[in-house]
């Protein structure tokens, strides 16, 4: 379908973009699904060639352009050639509002440049093994000490967790102050106490690095504090809504791609004598698989320019979700049944995106919070 959302320009980094992810990344599929990680090198390949960090003002390597229709092309082109692993949305899309609007000029000065060049990998280390969607919960501290804080607890199922150089953590600086108690802290590679657990075993994203993470007093210097001490909380407030639209965007992407795969296979499949795709109720499938990938499309692209315009809400960022990451887990599924058996198999790929697709309805807030969300937005009480 026809989308006017973007300019001359947005359609050549789009050229960009999907070349750069078919030479560099889609060959690799299977190596980085068997390593579980993907090559260092190619975070400082799609560096060198402006693909990270670019919303970081010139002077530290960027191009100072905050416009996110560039991170959904970007997200839109790694689906469309089915690359996998290379965890450049969080980096891009989920960091941006950390570490360019919140940090200091010398924070600046020590990270952006790395966070462009691709040398510096970034991380958000949010949830815990006891606190997942509620942050109030968790139970990560940092005491002050000095010129310090002493940072103690644990971090589960973190993005880029392996790769990471530097991980934005969030922890209670005052733990009887609730939601004003918690600070963002960035903790740095190579930190005594901060230690790595095992790149955990997940039922998909399997080339994408995802770990534990460990703080044992690691002494974390107080010009690493990320914004305002006790406004953590707040802090990620305002970057969720980006995050959940980007979660939509993914999901658009991936029901259009396993649509396509699907067009290819049941053209060719033959069964009583005439092609898959001749059958009645495989276009039925297939024609409400193309509804609701054109109706998600319609209204990410209204949210991605709303985010554009600093219009997007948090009750329309949750919506995008909910609703769009539900519609994929359907699609992706009429999808591989009407592969068979073969659907089954891990050598094609729409298996993969089915395993893949399962934690879009959890990650950036699962469905029953936007639902919580959505709900508490109506005023019915």
């Amino acid at each position: 379908m026809e989308r006017e959302l973007f300019t001359d320009e947005h359609r050549a980094f789009r050229e960009l973009a999907r070349s750069f992810f078919e030479k560099e990344c889609a060959p690799h599929t299977e190596r980085w699904e068997a390593a579980g990680q993907v090559d260092r090198e190619v975070w400082l390949k799609a560096g060198e060639v402006g693909l990270l960090g670019w919303e970081a003002p010139e002077e530290y390597g960027g191009t100072g352009v905050r416009d996110y229709r560039f991170n959904a092309i970007m997200s839109e082109e790694f689906v469309a050639t089915g690359s996998v692993g290379f965890g450049f949305a969080l980096h891009n899309d989920v960091m941006a509002p950390y570490l360019v609007r919140l940090s200091t000029p010398g924070q600046k000065a020590r990270w952006l440049p790395g966070w462009v060049s691709g040398r510096l990998v970034t991380a958000l280390a949010l949830t815990e093994p006891g606190a997942g969607s509620d942050l109030r919960s968790i139970s990560t501290t940092a005491r002050r000490d000095g010129d310090h804080y002493v940072l103690n607890g644990a971090k589960v199922y973190i993005t880029n967790g392996i790769l990471s150089d530097l991980v934005v953590v969030a922890a209670k600086t005052d733990p009887d102050a609730g939601r004003r108690g918690i600070s963002l802290l960035v903790v740095e590679r190579g930190m005594a106490g901060f230690t790595r657990g095992r790149n955990l075993d997940k039922i998909g994203m399997k080339a994408q690095d995802t770990a534990e993470l460990f703080f044992e007093d690691v002494r974390v210097p107080r010009e690493n504090l990320l914004g305002e001490e006790g406004a953590g909380f707040d802090h990620l407030m305002h970057g969720l809504a980006q995050e959940r639209l980007a979660c939509a965007v993914t999901s658009t992407a991936v029901m259009e791609r396993a649509l396509r795969l699907t067009l290819d296979f049941v053209r060719t499949r033959q069964v009583f004598g005439a092609s898959l795709g001749s059958l009645q109720n495989t276009q039925f499938v297939l024609a409400g698989v193309r509804a609701a990938a054109d109706v998600c499309r319609v209204y990410t692209d209204h949210a991605i320019m709303e985010l554009v315009q600093d219009r997007l809400t948090p009750e329309r960022a949750a919506i995008a979700k909910l609703f769009v990451t539900e519609r994929q887990w359907e699609a992706v599924d009429a999808c591989l049944q009407l592969f068979g058996g073969a659907g089954y198999m891990n050598e094609y790929e729409i298996a993969r995106l089915w395993r893949d697709t399962r934690v879009q309805r959890i990650l950036a807030g699962s469905s029953e919070i936007m639902r919580h969300i959505i709900g508490r937005s109506l005023g019915a009480s």
